[in-house]
């Protein structure tokens, strides 16, 4: 199933996506909340007569970095024998179609194609045969990175969690496991233009790491985001790009590059 959170007439309401061609797809809206027991309502609109948001609001983003080879490589940095953990604040969260806006202390902005996993429930210390039982489902992401900024400053909360640098969405895909979620293409086009274009199998640390990792560490919550990291190709934007991440199985996430006002 796939699970939208959308507002229409200036209310918010989370919904199943039911269709295939983009402009026929309708949201059956959902009594209660998808994070515990739900009921359809049988009452649909159209996606097109709603703004599509954020498919979750994350507590917290954790994203872990240098988790594709080539990656790493063409940053020129190692690959690292563990996971790699940051952070992106919950304030960084746009959804599909928001506009990305070039932060002002940055002239080197990049975009990063990645899977993003959905938490499903509070969970900590989670066991490797239990990861598959806390995810709720799958979504597109794109790690927004102000790369000079990483590049000078030791810490990356301000290249990577400056405001919008976290697009998710279109919505949450509830219906893959891990075996399917392990081996999906993952491809960004800037313009149109293909830069970037990997499978999730090319991970170093699979998803069964990362949750376990960082769930040692600290306690997930439903709606937490677990960004699992990005394919080589990563590259510059500027101001009037339209980015688009597709990710097999799932949608494609498009938003589009604007100057700070």
């Amino acid at each position: 199933m796939r699970i939208a959170r959308f507002s229409i007439d200036g209310n918010v309401a989370f919904g199943a996506v039911e269709g295939d061609q983009q402009d026929e797809l309708v949201l059956d809206i959902i009594k209660g909340i998808p994070f515990a027991d739900f009921e359809l309502s049988g009452t649909k609109v159209p996606v097109s007569k709603v703004r599509l948001l954020p498919p979750v609001l994350p507590n917290k983003v954790v994203a872990f970095g240098r988790n594709y080879a080539e990656h790493a490589r063409e940053l020129g940095n190692e690959v690292p024998d563990a996971p790699f953990a940051f952070f992106k604040p919950s304030t960084s969260v746009i959804g599909p179609g928001d506009e990305i806006q070039y932060p002002s202390f940055s002239e080197d902005v990049h975009h990063e194609a990645e899977l993003a996993v959905v938490i499903g429930r509070m969970c900590r210390e989670v066991p490797r045969e239990r990861v598959q039982d806390v995810i709720f489902g799958y979504t597109c992401a794109n790690d927004i990175t102000a790369r000079d900024v990483q590049k000078r400053e030791k810490q990356w909360a301000r290249a990577k969690g400056f405001d919008t640098a976290c697009p998710l969405g279109p919505w949450v895909e509830t219906g893959l496991d891990l075996a399917a979620a392990s081996d999906l293409t993952v491809q960004l086009t800037v313009n149109g233009e293909q830069r970037q274009l990997g499978r999730t199998s090319e991970m170093i640390h699979s998803i069964e790491d990362l949750i376990v990792n960082i769930s040692e560490a600290m306690t997930l919550l439903p709606g937490d985001v677990i960004l699992t990291g990005t394919p080589a190709g990563v590259g510059p934007l500027h101001v009037g790009d339209e980015v688009a991440v597709t990710i097999e199985g799932i949608g494609t996430l498009t938003n589009k590059v604007v100057k700070r006002g």
